[in-house]
């Protein structure tokens, strides 16, 4: 597994980043993918130091953010959110595709209302409801968008207040 590992606004000494390349490669254990690529981005946010981890995994993102007081303990901190998170859709991922094998957000200010403070692009991918609502989960969103896989229509999953999603499709 490759470990790229920057700073955000700070500097990334080499016990850190040994630290983090140490800690992390034992998500190997839980992954068996070729070329997995995880990329971790430290950053500090109101005195506490925060750390982002992204992997992509053949078309999902698996995504943790921890912070704390101490840097390495932000790392072990979203270790252990990224264990539970393999562990909570390993079976998904497995059915989502057989050769993975599974073992087991920027810092946020206080926008004005009614305010656009920041515009996100990314590619739309055809995938069904069901790989849509994992996709969410995954990155710890509360909706994803994506493009419907049965009907060819940019669909909005939401997770609703009662637990469950709610799919948002266009008239034709």
């Amino acid at each position: 597994m490759e470990i790229n590992v920057r700073g955000k606004n700070i500097d990334v000494n080499p016990a850190l980043r040994q630290y983090a390349e140490k800690r992390l490669s034992k998500i190997d254990k839980y992954i068996k993918l070729e070329n997995l690529n995880c990329q971790v981005t430290f950053s500090i946010e109101r005195g506490k130091y925060v750390v982002e981890v992204t992997i992509p995994l053949n078309g999902l993102l698996l995504r943790a953010e921890e912070s704390a007081q101490d840097a390495f303990s932000s790392v072990d901190l979203v270790l252990e959110k990224l264990e539970r998170q393999i562990e909570k859709y390993k079976t998904r991922l497995l059915k989502r595709d057989n050769k993975t094998e599974v073992k087991l957000n920027e810092p946020k200010d206080e926008p004005e209302v009614g305010r656009i403070v920041k515009v996100k692009r990314f590619a739309i991918k055809p995938m069904l409801p069901e790989e849509a609502a994992m996709q969410m989960e995954l990155l710890g969103h509360d909706f994803f968008v994506f493009a419907n896989g049965e009907t060819g229509s940019v669909n909005v999953i939401y997770r609703r207040k009662d637990g469950n999603y709610g799919l948002i499709e266009p008239e034709d």
